[in-house]
């Protein structure tokens, strides 16, 4: 507490303020002490709502220990001083009965001759109350399915009987009748009994976060699938991280580890590593640690027993050793509750969860799909055509070498073996001319490295390498190794991104020079073979295709495919097909750049059928991803998807860095987006964004993810959009602020967004307001401040909190002087006035109108400015938002003289006007105003029926229908 409480107003305050707080630690000390506080006072009214806090606080932050001892004094209380509880407070005690019998079931230490004696008492005290028995028979049947007995009679005894107030809520009694059908084998009679829970036409504190748990299982085997899945993402939102509900976040983990998604349950099990230390009730200890031992059991299964995994406090965890460490804390809990009851029940229970097969061998629950690997990355997946390594060393020296030259990505493979090998304290190199000195090899290494580091486009580090590896060769006398890699550390630091952004001029004219290097150290060199010259030719053709693609000048179109046409006849005089192939993807290229797609069609397609007949086929993929991307040009969606999917599935015959998979389904996305198949677009982009993860391209990767985070916020897939922003944010890096602060305030402002969306204000408007206190201090960005600051406002004032509301919306204006956002602040603005006057009526119209004034304001200063609008014209819509503020405070006539104002302003509409439906909501508003509260329902049908009539006449038919209506009513009611 911030200050001795002094009075019991003081002490009613900060009760109200504790109740808005979530279950936890913070909440419950503080209830503690408000007990406490309660206490000097001589009423006892105060003490008696302070230890009704208190109580709460246990039990919904799972400390079920302390729960009964403090409903013992209110009881106490109510024996003595019966007149101070009022018709409420009598029934919260009557009620609690209830909360104390759940409480001393979850310890296994309290007899169960003790637990049937709470129920003689509750039913003693109901009869004496003279209320009814159905909440007691309800505790009955809870203690007989707790221990173990046969409940068909207990049941019956409950469900066939009228519900009563002190009934536990709806959805709570549905979801015990429905674990009655399930614990009877019927899955399909306990998900009927469930629907009105699982359609969220039933709720409570607990629900349908609770029912939501128990339906996974059921779903699945009921075939089910896309259902459990959805109800997943919704429902474990509800629960995660929660001590109170830590039963049901150990039955999502076990979901997970049934279907599949063994990553994705590692990661939740992360993320309610709290749960571990912060559950008191052994019960749902118990029902916590079956479900975590499931998915430890499942993932050690499946060979991954030495991954790290979050566990208990104090120590680092495996896989394994956590799994061991929670079966004997489970076992131990279940071997108590059964010892106190007499039975087997939680050992049978146990043993059923552990022992169920996985009901699905995969099931994507989240936009980000991964698998264990994933997690704890391996070599990757052999390719399809991979070539076999040999398994003596000079010849696999001499197989990489032959590979390298052809450019077959396979090379990788051997090099990679090669890399081990000689990185041993025992190499000795092989005493064979045909494989030549060990520096020539390390020089060979080195290359290869610089190859992927470019590929990466870590363009510093291939120059480096490239430096390095033409010292080597050139200590191994092997001069046309020397010139190529010499000739790549050219291009590679031209392509290193300058520190400031260069003009497109002054890097044209670094590649110019590049290019003028090249062809010098092409003229220079000796002892070339013709593999090391179609190396150099290309690489020159190379340096000015870049300079065309940074400039886009028809100048530099020409000499471009005057080096491609060296390269061409060099390649095809010596046979070499790979140099051959890249001259004509060169080619194709140019002809695209410089604006002539039809001839660059031309161009991919001989090269394919050249591809196609003579190869190299590790080209196809690339050769078909521009083909792809040319037709997204010529606007034909539909041969760029069939392309790029052919691009894609022909990728996966080669190891994973040979084609750049991140663009192809980059490309993919964009074509379903043309094909109006959205939803493949969302899986392309998650797909495009994996790629560039495992690439080590994280910023790229976030920057997709938060694009497919949009896109299925934009398609109302809510659950999906949190579930991934949920998974993103928790990735190290991010959450230790590591990655850039503006990509990951983007991610976090998309998330408010979509909790918004998912009618979750309180954490909606908990976020935005975080944002719009870090984004304050962006100096240099003061217009996204104004965006997270309105959006801010407009979420307050929803929820009624007017005074944070202005102040949120003051701030926006701040920002906006700096950085003009003159439709957002109109909108913004608009938006709260309409949202005070609706919520307060008269007494909140003169702030609403104060919020419509700072929207003049903005008016006119876009006016001022010479700002066109994109949407309404701020001017109109301020008019007519001042006439339905009005309207709501009552102001009836200043309302009809405002909506004039709006109609005149607006004008009326012509044939092929998009303002139709502004104008005819203004009338409809006006007729309303005017017909029915000003009850001059004359010339409101005047004004209804000329509206009406004009519409029709410019054929706005569809606009016409709720005036109409309007009309129809005024005439009944005449």
């Amino acid at each position: 507490m911030p200050h001795a409480i002094q009075t019991t107003d003081e002490l009613f305050q900060a009760l109200q303020e504790n109740d808005e707080r979530p279950y936890g630690r913070t909440r419950t000390v503080t209830a503690e002490e408000l007990v406490d506080a309660a206490e000097q006072f001589e009423e006892p009214v105060p003490l008696v709502h302070a230890l009704l806090e208190l109580q709460e606080a246990y039990t919904y932050g799972s400390e079920p220990r302390k729960s009964p001892v403090v409903f013992a004094r209110l009881l106490t209380l109510f024996d003595e001083r019966p007149e101070v509880f009022d018709e409420r407070l009598r029934h919260m005690v009557f009620w609690r009965f209830k909360w104390v019998g759940h409480a001393l079931r979850q310890l296994p230490e309290i007899p169960l001759a003790s637990l049937r004696q709470w129920l003689t008492e509750m039913r003693d005290r109901y009869e004496k109350a003279g209320l009814g028995l159905q909440p007691y028979y309800g505790q009955a049947y809870q203690l007989a399915a707790h221990v173990g007995e046969d409940t068909t009679l207990a049941y019956e005894l409950w469900a066939g009987r009228s519900r009563t107030r002190l009934s536990d809520c709806e959805a709570c009694e549905i979801c015990e009748r429905a674990l009655f059908h399930l614990a009877a084998g019927d899955d399909e009679r306990a998900l009927r009994t469930w629907e009105p829970v699982l359609n969220g036409k039933e709720s409570c504190q607990e629900e349908p976060a609770r029912s939501l748990s128990y339906a996974l299982l059921p779903l699945l085997r009921t075939g089910a699938a896309d259902r459990a899945r959805e109800l997943h993402l919704a429902g474990y939102r509800g629960c995660r991280r929660n001590p109170s509900m830590s039963g049901e976040v150990g039955r999502h983990l076990e979901f997970c580890a049934l279907t599949g998604n063994e990553a994705r349950g590692l990661e939740l099990l992360a993320e309610n590593r709290n749960l571990f230390d912060e559950v008191d009730s052994p019960l749902d200890q118990l029902d916590f640690l079956t479900g975590v031992e499931v998915l430890l059991q499942r993932v050690e299964h499946l060979g991954h027993g030495e991954l790290p995994a979050t566990g208990y406090t104090g120590r680092t965890w495996t896989v394994s050793g956590l799994r061991a460490e929670v079966r004997g804390r489970a076992d131990d809990l279940a071997a108590r509750f059964d010892a106190r009851n007499g039975t087997s029940t939680h050992t049978d229970r146990r043993g059923t969860r552990l022992g169920r097969a996985p009901l699905l061998d995969t099931l994507e629950l989240t936009l980000r799909p991964r698998s264990l690997d994933d997690v704890a990355p391996v070599a990757a997946p052999a390719s399809r055509t991979t070539t076999a390594v040999p398994e003596s060393l000079p010849e696999l020296i001499l197989r990489a070498r032959k590979l390298e030259e052809e450019g077959h990505p396979e090379s990788q493979v051997c090099f990679a073996r090669l890399r081990t090998l000689v990185a041993a304290h025992d190499y000795a190199h092989p005493d064979d001319p045909a494989v030549g000195p060990l520096v020539r090899l390390r020089a060979d290494l080195l290359a290869d490295e610089a190859n992927q580091a470019g590929n990466k486009d870590d363009f510093a580090e291939a120059a480096a390498l490239h430096e390095e590896a033409a010292a080597l060769y050139e200590d191994a006398a092997e001069p046309g190794h020397a010139a190529v890699a010499r000739a790549c550390a050219l291009l590679a630091t031209a392509q290193i991104p300058a520190q400031d952004a260069a003009e497109a001029e002054a890097r044209a004219a670094e590649l110019t020079g590049v290019h003028a290097s090249l062809v010098r150290l092409h003229e220079e060199s000796t002892g070339l073979a013709p593999g090391h010259e179609a190396r150099l030719l290309r690489l020159r053709a190379t340096a000015l295709g870049l300079r065309l693609q940074t400039t886009g000048s028809k100048e530099h179109v020409e000499p471009v495919f005057a080096e491609t046409d060296l390269v061409q006849a060099f390649a095809t005089r010596h046979d070499l097909a790979g140099q051959l192939s890249g001259a004509l993807m060169l080619r194709a290229s140019t002809h695209a750049l410089s604006g002539d797609l039809p001839a660059a069609v031309t161009g991919v397609d001989a090269l394919l059928d050249r591809l196609r007949a003579h190869g190299p086929a590790w080209h196809l993929p690339r050769t078909l991803g521009l083909r792809g991307r040319l037709q997204l040009a010529l606007r034909d969606p539909e041969a760029a998807h069939a392309d790029l999917t052919e691009a894609l599935r022909r990728a996966a015959d080669w190891p994973a860095d040979t084609v750049d998979t991140t663009r192809l389904h980059g490309d993919l996305a964009e074509a379903c987006m043309h094909l109006g198949r959205p939803g493949d677009a969302l899986r392309h982009l998650t797909r495009s964004a994996e790629a560039d993860l495992r690439r080590g391209n994280r910023i790229d990767a976030l920057c997709t993810y938060s694009n497919a985070a949009q896109l299925s916020l934009d398609l109302d897939r809510v659950e999906d959009c949190i579930a991934l922003l949920d998974s993103l944010l928790a990735e190290p890096d991010v959450a230790a602020g590591e990655l850039d602060d503006r990509l990951t305030a983007q991610l976090r402002l998309t998330r408010a967004r979509a909790l918004r969306a998912g009618e979750d204000v309180k954490a909606a408007t908990a976020e935005f307001a975080a944002l719009a206190a870090e984004s304050a201090g962006w100096d240099d960005d003061p217009g996204s401040h104004a965006m997270i600051a309105a959006e801010t406002a407009v979420l307050l004032g929803e929820s009624g909190e007017f005074g944070p509301a202005r102040e949120a919306a003051d701030q926006a204006i701040a920002a906006h002087a700096r950085d003009p956002r003159y439709e957002l602040l109109s909108n913004c603005l608009r938006e709260l006035a309409r949202l005070q006057a609706q919520q307060q009526g008269a007494e909140g119209l003169a702030d609403a109108r104060a919020f419509l004034a700072d929207a003049g304001r903005i008016a006119d200063e876009a006016r001022a400015a010479g700002h066109e609008p994109r949407g309404r014209s701020l001017d109109s819509a301020l008019a007519y938002e001042h006439g339905r503020v009005s309207a709501y405070a009552g102001a009836y006539e200043e309302a009809l003289a405002a909506l004039e104002k709006a109609l005149a302003l607006l004008g009326e509409p012509g044939p092929q006007d998009d303002r139709a439906g502004e104008w005819a909501e203004c009338v409809r508003l006006a007729g309303a105003v005017e017909g029915l509260y000003l009850e001059r329902p004359a010339p409101a049908l005047v004004r209804l029926d000329a509206a009406v009539s004009h519409l029709t006449a410019q054929g706005h038919t569809e606009e016409t229908q709720p005036l109409t209506s309007l009309a129809a009513r005024l005439r009944d009611e005449e």
